[in-house]
């Protein structure tokens, strides 16, 4: 359940959601970090529930010494009134029993806040591409029939590619397609949830490996705002996303002198 920051009880009505999938190389979660870090988006709530597995931490978009120590949970909700946007960022996993409940809260939270569309950002498996998917850039998506009618004809304009389905039984029979997202964590199931309940939802993906993700967060990020416009682009270059001071710890604080 969400749990107000505040004392007031933030509106978002009208307001476009966004948010990660805890997925391969967490690239929807760091795609958000630059979001929050980069527009400079207060903290408005939390999002309580034991479907996710605890932590607490120092707060990852300090900049300066009074607000490190804010202590950071494994959901919370972050907006900006001005561009009605509001992030949601989850830093931990789901635990794999709660699976369904989460879903459910998700999509409950999401018609009950009154939400104008979501935007789910996710990552798959390069590895386990199709034949298909092999061809032209690692970026993917995939529209809800609510929202496909308001967004497909922009979506369209901006060139992208929709998540292929690919055959349910390959070198055997093509005529049974399936949706198919290796690595996605919950993508599809939330996604399928979505259509089902007629919630206007986004998926945008993208194909890689564990790794140093960071250059896939940037092009995640770059995706979106394609769309959205929430950074002007210069004329000359690319968006100047702001990166967190959390990040200088992402492949860990080094090794420790005193082993050697």
């Amino acid at each position: 359940m969400f749990i107000s920051a505040g004392d007031d009880v933030p509106s978002f009505k009208g307001f476009t959601l966004i948010m990660p999938a805890v997925s391969v190389g967490n690239v929807g979660q760091l795609a958000v970090d630059l979001l929050i870090s980069t527009l400079n988006m207060p903290r408005v709530g939390y999002f309580h529930t034991d479907c996710l597995i605890p932590m607490v931490g120092n707060n990852p978009y300090a900049t300066s010494t009074e607000d490190a120590a804010q202590l950071s949970t494994s959901a919370e909700v972050y907006s900006h009134n001005d561009l009605k946007l509001a992030v949601l960022q989850i830093r931990t996993p789901i635990i794999q029993t709660k699976v369904r409940s989460f879903r459910k809260l998700i999509v409950s939270w999401i018609k009950s806040s009154g939400f104008l569309r979501s935007v789910l950002l996710s990552s798959s498996h390069a590895y386990q591409r199709d034949d298909q998917q092999l061809h032209g850039t690692p970026l993917r998506y995939l529209l809800s029939p609510s929202l496909q009618k308001e967004e497909g004809q922009r979506v369209e304009e901006l060139g992208w590619r929709e998540m292929e389905r690919i055959s349910m039984f390959p070198g055997i029979s093509d005529s049974e397609q399936r949706l198919y997202i290796p690595g996605g964590g919950v993508t599809k199931a939330l996604y399928t949830d979505c259509c089902t309940e007629d919630i206007p939802m986004a998926v945008l993906l993208i194909f890689c490996s564990e790794g140093d993700n960071i250059p896939d967060a940037f092009a995640l990020i770059n995706h979106l705002n394609d769309w959205f416009h929430l950074l002007e682009k210069p004329t000359q270059g690319s968006v100047q996303w702001r990166v967190p001071p959390s990040w200088r710890l992402l492949f860990g604080s080094g090794i420790p002198p005193l082993l050697f």
